[in-house]
């Protein structure tokens, strides 16, 4: 990844309706600690960010992420073995994935799918494992999460050849207008996050206009992809409300009737009122 330079972006106004950041990293953010994680949480508060659900990539996050979501109510967890790190992925792993996955704070199945823009695993270990991951999602009845990246054809012929978990969700979603068309008719959820403020991201921006309001999410994907105009600088989800505004600008909505469809569709898709505050089964060793 590119390293991020300078300083951090300005804590922004905070949102007119609170909203959830769908996809995080706290851990990669450089939390390590509960109070680490209630700061974070509490600076995205103050902007209008007011729940996060933070997003593993490996085993050791996985179990981070599953532990960090029963520190503070605010913050809620997603595992999987991100396509890139899935040259190995032994029965072993898959049960801690598994057993992880079944936690209560635990939301959805991800992030899992397809990477070709980086060459760290061979495209049939990442199509092995995303099958499974899609089964995964299908057997706990939980949400699929979906990198992809420059592999949308193969993403959506396995969603097609192994049938879809009821909720798939495209995280940081790539693809211009005519995939987000197929995805949207798929009955897929499309989750943007600061690349689609980019101005030289034209194609991104227009497939933003025409997702319709009740298949939208809105993410950070932090520590990585900040909004413009703070590009390459450091992330984290309170600029969330960045990506929010812009977002309401280019699709000629209204921000408080965009933030609360975006709140909603979190909160139904993910069904984060249905998890107890402070719900946990006991901690991973």
């Amino acid at each position: 990844m590119t390293e991020r330079k300078g300083d951090p972006p300005p804590v922004p106004e905070p949102l007119p309706v609170p909203v959830v950041d769908a996809h995080t990293h706290l851990d990669a953010c450089g939390a390590k600690l509960s109070t680490d994680v209630s700061t974070m949480v509490d600076r995205a508060q103050r902007a209008g960010v007011t729940r996060v659900i933070t997003v593993a990539d490996d085993l050791d996050s996985a179990a981070w992420v599953a532990e960090a979501s029963t520190w503070d109510d605010r913050v809620f967890a997603a595992v999987a073995l991100h396509p890139t790190r899935t040259t190995s992925f032994s029965d072993a792993d898959r049960e801690t994935i598994e057993r992880l996955a079944r936690r209560p704070r635990v939301v959805c199945v991800g992030e899992t799918g397809l990477d070709y823009y980086w060459d760290y695993a061979p495209p049939a270990a990442q199509q092995e494992a995303f099958r499974w991951h899609i089964d995964l999602a299908k057997r706990i009845g939980k949400p699929l999460m979906i990198h992809c990246r420059d592999a949308h054809e193969d993403v959506l012929r396995i969603l097609t050849e192994e049938g879809a978990p009821s909720t798939v969700v495209f995280h940081c979603f790539s693809g211009d207008a005519a995939i987000a068309r197929r995805c949207v008719d798929s009955g897929y959820v499309l989750s943007f996050a600061g690349t689609v403020t980019f101005r030289n991201a034209a194609a991104l921006r227009e497939a933003a206009r025409l997702v319709p309001i009740e298949a939208l999410l809105v993410e950070t994907d932090a520590p990585f992809l900040t909004p413009h105009p703070f590009r390459g600088r450091p992330n984290e989800p309170y600029c969330a409300g960045y990506t929010v505004r812009d977002l309401a600008r280019l699709r000629g909505a209204d921000l408080s009737d965009l933030a609360a469809a975006i709140s909603a569709n979190a909160d139904r898709l993910f069904r984060l009122g249905e998890v107890t505050a402070g719900d946990v089964d006991g901690p991973e060793r």
